[in-house]
C-alpha cells in the first residue's frame, strides 16, 4: 500500500472517511499495525509507561523517541509515521524545537511530530517548526506532559468557559500552521466544536464520535498495558491474560519435563554419526 500524506487527510476529511491512527512502538508491532491498514501510526512518548515502566512520560528522552521511530518505521515503512516531541525537548525556546523536530524527522524517520499545549508559547513553537519545513500536529484537551498543572490524567472542558478555551486554543493552533490537532479526553460536545470549526484533521482519544478520526494506544485497546484503564477505551482483545496463560505453562512443563519433547522440539543426528560420536567422545578420554 501507498503511504498516505497530508492530501490524502483532507481527502478523507472533505469525503467523510474516519483516520485510523494507532501507537506502536517496536518493530513488531509496527508490522502488525501496517498489516491491519491504519491510516496513521503515533509513536507516543507514552512508550514510558508502556515500554519502559516509567510512572509518567515526564522521563522519556529525545534519543529514546528517535530509537523508537527507527524501529516503527522498519516495521511500517508504508505508513504516515508521527513522533512525539518528548518533556523539555521543544519548550524552551522555537530555535530548540525547531532542531529536535530536525532531529525526529531525520534520524527517526518520522513524517511529523507532535508537541503538546496551546497558548502564545506553543503556538510559536508550532510556527517557527512549521516554516522550518517539517509538519507538525497540536495536541490540547488533556496534555500529560502538563498533568501537574492539569491536577493529574482528568478530562478536561468540563465546564463552559474551560470548553471555550479549548475550541480558542484549536484555532489559534490552526492559525500557528498545524497540519492537524489531537484532542484527548474532552466531552464530545468540546470534540464537535472544534471539528465543526475546523480546516485541518482533528483527531480523538477520548473525545467523542464527532472527530475526523480516532487515536487509541494500542497496549491499552487489546488489553495488553493492564495499569489502568482510561474510560475512554474500548477494549478489542485481552493479550495480557492470554500471553500470562502461556508464559504459565511453558514455566509448568519445563518444571515437569514436559518441554521440550525429544524427536519433536530437537534436533536429529544419523544413529552412525551418534554412534560414531559417542566413540570420539570415548577414545579422547572427554
Amino acid at each position: 500500500m501507498a503511504k498516505k500524506t497530508i492530501h490524502d487527510f483532507h481527502k478523507m476529511v472533505a469525503e467523510g472517511e474516519k483516520i485510523t491512527y494507532l501507537t506502536a512502538y517496536d518493530y513488531l508491532t509496527a508490522k502488525m499495525v501496517e498489516k491491519a491498514g491504519m491510516d496513521m501510526i503515533l509513536v507516543g512518548d507514552s512508550l514510558g509507561m508502556v515500554e519502559l515502566g516509567y510512572e509518567t512520560t515526564l522521563p522519556v528522552t529525545l534519543e529514546d523517541m528517535i530509537r523508537h521511530c527507527q524501529a516503527v518505521r522498519r516495521g511500517a515503512p508504508n505508513t504516515f509515521i508521527v513522533g512525539d516531541m518528548t518533556y523539555m525537548s521543544y519548550q524552551v525556546s522555537d530555535e530548540q524545537a525547531v532542531e529536535s523536530a530536525g532531529r525526529m524527522i531525520k534520524e527517526g524517520w518520522c513524517d511529523a511530530v507532535k508537541l503538546e499545549g496551546g497558548g502564545e508559547r506553543m503556538a510559536s513553537r508550532i510556527k517557527a517548526i512549521n516554516e522550518s519545513g517539517i509538519l507538525v500536529m497540536g495536541h490540547i484537551g488533556l496534555t500529560p506532559q502538563s498533568m501537574g498543572q492539569q491536577g493529574g490524567y482528568k478530562a478536561q472542558g468540563r465546564n463552559s468557559q474551560a470548553a471555550v478555551n479549548i475550541v480558542k486554543e484549536a484555532k489559534r493552533l490552526e492559525e500557528a500552521g498545524a497540519f492537524s490537532i489531537l484532542v484527548e479526553a474532552v466531552p464530545s460536545a468540546v470534540g464537535k466544536a472544534i471539528t465543526d470549526r475546523a480546516n485541518i484533521p482533528i483527531l480523538g482519544i477520548g473525545a467523542g464520535p464527532y472527530t475526523h478520526g480516532q487515536l487509541l494506544i494500542f497496549a491499552d485497546m487489546i488489553g495488553l498495558f493492564d495499569n489502568f484503564t482510561p474510560k475512554f477505551v474500548r477494549q478489542y482483545a485481552n493479550v495480557n491474560e492470554i500471553i500470562t496463560n502461556a508464559f504459565k505453562q511453558y514455566y509448568q512443563e519445563v518444571k515437569e519435563n514436559k518441554f521440550p519433547i525429544d524427536g519433536e522440539h530437537t534436533y536429529k543426528m544419523k544413529e552412525e554419526e551418534v554412534n560414531e560420536f559417542l566413540d570420539l567422545l570415548e577414545k579422547q578420554g572427554i
